[in-house]
């Protein structure tokens, strides 16, 4: 059974408060035996555009591949201006195409993966992103089941914070872990897989 969290941190250097959470979401899915992969989107040349593949310099048709070999998608991303990251809207836009085949009449290729969100943040905002993606997981077929998000609402994570990794972790495994093992809990629960 294959997870894949798309890390929508802009920081492609320096700690990122979204990468040690899904790093410590990853830690749950494994305890579960279940393959995590974590891509972070920055990393990768993903161009703009609505369609599965963009041409030679593309990145996405590799990061797709993933995502479509996945049982569990999990979109993680800080709230920017009470919104995503660019990174995850550019995820969303370029799995339009999907949602043009559905339109078309055609079964989804998402059709039957079961979705998470992680939000990381240093005020409110994460009801509005779990809506969006609430919103977009339903229109592609991707499951969303009760209780698989997880958002860590922190001062220490503002803008202009520096918290290490170990004062992150502990936050994390104090406050939110009983909430991260119920979320890969209800995505297990929820896949056709596991109640079939």
């Amino acid at each position: 059974m294959k997870a894949i969290i798309l890390l929508g941190t802009l920081k492609k250097e320096g700690l990122s408060n979204t990468e040690v959470l899904s790093e410590f979401l990853a830690g749950y899915f494994q305890e579960q035996d279940i393959d995590c992969t974590i891509v972070k989107l920055v990393d990768h040349n993903i161009l703009a555009g609505t369609y599965s593949d963009m041409g030679e310099s593309d990145d996405w048709p590799d990061v797709l591949k993933q995502v479509l070999a996945a049982d569990i998608i999990v979109f993680a991303t800080p709230i920017w201006w009470n919104n995503q990251s660019s990174e995850i809207q550019r995820v969303i836009e370029r799995l339009d195409e999907i949602h043009d085949e559905i339109l078309e009449g055609k079964k989804s290729k998402l059709e039957g993966k079961v979705g998470g969100i992680v939000i990381t943040g240093d005020s409110d905002g994460a009801q509005h992103i779990i809506a969006n993606i609430s919103n977009f997981y339903n229109a592609v077929g991707i499951a969303l089941p009760p209780y698989a998000s997880l958002s860590v609402l922190w001062e220490k994570q503002a803008k202009g914070q520096k918290p290490s990794r170990e004062e992150l972790l502990q936050k994390y495994k104090k406050d939110y872990g009983s909430t991260a093992e119920t979320m890969v809990k209800q995505m297990l629960r929820y896949l056709p897989k596991a109640s079939s």
